[in-house]
């Protein structure tokens, strides 16, 4: 179950932060900025080695990365960031967001490009299946170990080929055991038991499931596109209103710490690798755009420096107090990781998962 959630936690991080430093780091050197270390996590060093004028290094702290430019306050430091003109600094300081809001259109048109599950209406399609769409919790299906995902592929040894013919099984078994044959999102083959229930709360059945008729279905490169670019913006606008919710406080803010993230990773890793896509395009999306709000020690916050410049018509702000405002910036991130950190924990030690 751990290798399960930290891996692909790790190599959906490594992706992120590679994909953002990137953007950084080629956008440098196109405009002659002088790099002083890439560093795929944060300080204190576990590995480093110096390549040309660059360190390229490994730390321990898993909550990030970074490029580390010459003078980035300081326009005296020779390849100083700070001594270039306004637009190169703004689209070198804007390139790691840029990279993250452009990874999911790869992500999501992959994505559509596996074979993957898709609803039907038609129950008579060619090669339609039975396919769990949710599991309501403390539900017959839950204890059994059913999951959203899992294709069901007979029951009492006789083969489904709609969801009807699920509910009729059921329906003529309430009380008794019987056996169920699942195909997972990896193609391996479980059976499992379970007693479908006399009685039950409304909207959840005797077995605690929500199933639909689906048919495996995969788009060629051109129309796995189309539909990334559509599913993309339907992400964004599910963000806006989620952002829009928060500060209407209809919704309670939260945030995910390296933990709760790595435990999501993991319930969605379990669905396969098409939801784990999703999830990575999510991810960077949501990175993405909090890297480039005006905040201190983010993207945002070194952008709002250079703006700040051209409205006072190129007034700087001192180094020494933009560097003091980016530190102070970087300790209330740390606190507010360490804080959510902690009530992910907390959640873990519950019981409490994200998914429903």
């Amino acid at each position: 179950m751990l290798a399960t959630t930290i891996i692909p936690f790790l190599v959906i991080l490594l992706v992120l932060i590679l994909v953002h430093e990137l953007g950084h780091f080629f956008t440098a050197k196109l405009f002659k900025i002088k790099v002083e270390e890439f560093g795929i996590f944060l300080p204190p060093r576990a590995w480093g080695k110096k390549i040309g004028e660059t360190i390229y290094s490994i730390n321990w702290l898993p909550l990030g990365g970074f490029v580390r430019l010459s003078g980035e306050e300081d326009p005296k430091a020779p390849g100083s960031l700070a001594g270039k003109s306004i637009p190169v600094r703004l689209v070198t300081l804007g390139a790691g967001s840029l990279m993250n809001l452009l990874l999911p259109f790869v992500l999501l048109t992959i994505a559509f490009m596996i074979p993957h599950w898709a609803g039907v209406e038609d129950a008579s399609a060619q090669k339609v299946e039975v396919l769990v769409q949710e599991v309501r919790r403390d539900s017959p299906a839950a204890s059994a170990g059913i999951r959203p995902g899992d294709v069901i592929v007979s029951v009492n040894g006789e083969q489904l080929s709609s969801a009807d013919d699920y509910s009729r099984h059921i329906q003529s078994n309430l009380g008794k055991p019987i056996t169920v044959v699942l195909r997972r999102a990896d193609s391996s083959i479980v059976e499992v038991k379970l007693t479908p229930r006399t009685q039950w709360q409304e909207g959840e059945g005797p077995t605690g499931v929500a199933i639909s008729n689906a048919v495996k279905k995969s788009y060629n490169p051109w129309e796995a596109l189309i539909n990334a670019v559509k599913q993309y913006w339907q992400i964004l606008a599910l963000f806006t209103q989620g952002i829009a919710a928060v500060f209407r406080g209809t919704t309670p803010f939260e945030v995910a710490g390296p933990v709760g993230i790595a435990q999501v990773t993991g319930e969605v890793a379990r669905l396969g690798i098409v939801p784990l896509l999703n999830f990575a395009a999510l991810i960077s999306i949501n990175l993405g755009l909090v890297n480039i709000l005006p905040l201190p020690a983010l993207d945002g916050g070194r952008i709002v420096f250079v703006l700040l410049e051209w409205v006072r018509r190129g007034k700087r702000v001192s180094p020494e107090t933009e560097r003091l405002i980016h530190s102070i910036g970087f300790a209330l991130l740390l606190f507010l990781l360490l804080l959510a950190t902690w009530n992910d924990i907390g959640r873990i030690m519950s019981g409490r998962g994200f998914n429903p």
